[in-house]
């Protein structure tokens, strides 16, 4: 049993709500506007056709999700509504009902949805009961044919134009709309399997982002234990020593906790909301594990803390980077360590972060360099930057790099809130 390859509830529904109206549409012909549409009707088995049909679409609607789940079962559904609107069109006039088109619309169905067997099936046996009712209609006794005609003007050129009008309407439809329809599902099915591509390499990519902001963090606590190493072999007291490796050691398992809940997080495309309040605590509370030397100084007014935004695991080691070189440039300065951070509403829904440090500021001449391609660097500018630069793209962000006018370097971060309720 081939599936069909999507099939939403709202198809199923559609579907069923068309043969719904398809069957209000023959009560209607049936018994209001028969005489005015000069209908020529059997009445007996015209109930037994409604009784049947009523019967048949109320077990299809219990049973509409799974009758679209493979073609052979949604066929069956077009087969059975074909041949009971063959019945009706047969008890209702035959060949002289000028709603005999309707009897196309199966097959305008299954040209869409369904391989090309499907409509071509169809089209055999619409195009046969018509054949057939024109060839009986035509052969009846004069007082017998419907809509009192006279023997042999059911074959006169306009009944014969009519049903090769139908013949030609339905070859169209199992032939240009199925190969439409069969292109567009070709191209949907590319489609699907780029998007998934690219979803695989962007979880690639943050991945290897992560990994490489992990390993960014990880130089400095492992530069600092190889140093204290150094100084133990030089005789320094043990106990100092040791207190600076425990807490060395803290950044480094620290960063690996990070860097095993960001790999979850990516697997899993989890996001998480939270205000930008819990943004700025969140920075606060790593700088002062990570980087318990520097002054973090924090500005942001009571309206804006409370608004929301879309993050991952990703946009911390992002900011914790942008705060780490400005401190470095600090220091390199002759300045202590110390880190200014504004938060502000640039726009109706954009949060605004500027981060200044007090250091020389950047050269003019490599500010179009840093965040776009890794820059050597004696100071650690560069590589941080750019991962940084790559994790606030990927969350929707922008980064842009210059200095304050008070002097000092400054990195400016742009994130999308949500909009307010």
């Amino acid at each position: 049993m081939t599936p069909i390859r999507s099939s939403p509830p709202l198809a199923a529904d559609q579907l069923t709500l068309l043969r719904g109206l398809g069957l209000v549409l023959q009560l209607q012909l049936t018994f209001v506007g028969a005489d005015a549409l000069g209908l020529t009707l059997q009445q007996a088995p015209l109930l037994y056709v409604f009784a049947l049909e009523l019967a048949y679409l109320g077990l299809t609607i219990g049973l509409r999700q799974q009758l679209l789940r493979s073609h052979a079962s949604l066929f069956a559904v077009l087969l059975m509504d074909s041949v009971l609107w063959i019945a009706w069109l047969y008890f209702s006039g035959g060949a002289t009902n000028a709603f005999i088109s309707l009897l196309l619309l199966p097959i305008a169905i299954a040209a869409v949805t369904l391989p090309s067997w499907a409509p071509w099936s169809l089209a055999g046996l619409t195009v046969l009961a018509y054949s057939l009712m024109l060839f009986l209609a035509s052969g009846e006794p004069q007082g017998h044919q419907h809509h009192g005609a006279a023997q042999g003007t059911l074959l006169s050129p306009h009944y014969l134009g009519m049903w090769l009008n139908f013949l030609i309407s339905a070859w169209v439809l199992t032939t240009s709309v199925a190969l439409i329809a069969r292109r567009l599902r070709s191209r949907d099915a590319e489609l699907a399997a780029m998007r998934e591509s690219q979803l695989r390499q962007e979880q690639l990519l943050a991945l290897g982002t992560a990994s490489a902001q992990m390993s960014h963090q990880l130089a400095t606590p492992l530069a600092s234990l190889r140093l204290l190493l150094d100084e133990l072999k030089d005789g320094a007291p043990l106990a100092e020593v040791v207190t600076e490796m425990d807490r060395a050691m803290g950044r480094c398992e620290a960063s690996l906790n990070d860097l095993r809940q960001a790999t979850e997080a990516i697997r899993e495309r989890r996001k998480q909301s939270m205000t930008v309040a819990q943004l700025l605590h969140g920075l606060r509370q790593q700088v002062l594990l990570q980087m318990p030397g520097v002054k973090l100084h924090q500005d942001c007014d009571a309206v804006l803390a409370k608004r929301l935004l879309q993050v991952d695991v990703s946009l911390l080691p992002s900011l914790l980077a942008l705060v780490d070189n400005g401190a470095k440039a600090s220091q390199a300065a002759g300045q202590d360590a110390g880190i200014w951070l504004e938060a502000r509403l640039a726009g109706l829904d954009r949060l605004q972060l500027d981060v200044r440090d007090r250091g020389a500021g950047i050269d003019p001449e490599r500010l179009h360099q840093l965040g776009a391609k890794p820059v050597k660097s004696k100071d650690g500018l560069g590589l941080a930057l750019l991962l940084s630069h790559a994790s606030l793209e990927r969350l929707g962000g922008e980064l842009h790099l210059g200095n304050a006018p008070q002097g000092g370097g400054l990195a400016r971060v742009h994130l999308q809130l949500e909009a307010e309720a």
